[in-house]
């Protein structure tokens, strides 16, 4: 067990050494290394996969019902060149979570670099008193629950590869400096969205935000934690709002327009990446600007 960074209510000196970096642009790149994404079969998690495969990570699109994962696995794969599989995974079963993470570790070059904890649900009962609890409970577990899940099993190999500097085969890691968990909050994690009102999600993804802080300090010896905090962005998460409502949101917004999931993957790509090696505990929101104001 990792030794605590904490002593005497302190942070111990030099908890983490900073990794040489020969260039700007290699400290972006993910070569060879392994990247988990979930929710990828479509939306942000796609994006972001096609963003971190770009890069030169191997990638393991998550999925829950997208029957097109797989053929987006192997679009990737042979765009990129690197090893792509997709996998269907129910986020909310921690046991689920944690075979699976280990099944991707074995099949991907016996090491894990990279979890992108992305799969979420919106709310969609509009005030809680007309909601029913059962569609809180899913929100909750997916969104929250399923993000601590995710963050656990990612955790437990990113410890076992700082300390003992090997993959699981017992092979040298030679360009493993931190593990990198970057979860996907919201910006309705910071504000109360209007017209629609849901309020289980801005919480769910308030937690998220506070979760990867604690994170951060629980794990600072081997692994960062952050959240990226998208506004409204064109995904199929949003089918369930009338345009009336997008209308709205588009008066709200400064830039006068939702984003589109392509514009995240550079936020992503630089809390996945060394790029980010002194950032953790951060949230990068992305929402043209939407909480300025």
């Amino acid at each position: 067990m990792a030794a605590s960074p904490i002593q005497n209510g302190l942070f111990l000196h030099d908890n983490t050494v900073a990794p040489e970096h020969p260039s700007l642009m290699s400290m972006f790149s993910l070569k060879g290394k392994t990247a988990i994404v979930t929710g990828a079969g479509a939306g942000i998690g796609l994006a972001v996969a096609h963003g971190l495969a770009e890069a030169g990570a191997n990638v393991a699109l998550w999925y829950n019902s997208n029957g097109q994962a797989a053929e987006r696995a192997a679009e990737i794969a042979q765009k990129y060149g690197v090893q792509a599989k997709a996998y269907q995974v129910q986020v909310t079963d921690y046991k689920a979570v944690q075979e699976a993470t280990d099944t991707v570790v074995k099949e991907f070059n016996g090491r894990l670099d990279v979890f992108i904890a992305n799969a979420g649900i919106p709310w969609i009962q509009g005030p809680m008193l007309d909601g029913s609890i059962e569609h809180y409970r899913d929100v909750i577990n997916v969104d929250l629950d399923g993000t601590y899940y995710c963050a656990r099993a990612a955790a437990s190999h990113w410890r076992r590869q700082k300390e003992e500097g090997t993959d699981i085969n017992g092979n040298k890691l030679t360009n493993f400096t931190y593990g990198s968990f970057v979860a996907t909050a919201s910006m309705s994690g910071h504000i109360v969205n209007i017209p629609q009102l849901q309020a289980a999600y801005n919480a769910a993804k308030s937690g998220v935000v506070h979760l990867c802080k604690s994170l951060s300090v629980e794990w600072v010896r081997f692994a960062r934690a952050n959240t990226v905090s998208p506004g409204y962005i064109l995904t199929e998460i949003s089918k369930f709002a009338p345009e009336e409502f997008k209308r709205l949101w588009r008066d709200k917004i400064p830039m006068g327009r939702a984003g589109e999931a392509h514009e995240l993957k550079g936020a992503y790509l630089y809390l996945a990446s060394d790029a980010s090696t002194y950032t953790t505990g951060t949230d990068i929101i992305v929402d043209g600007g939407y909480c300025a104001p």
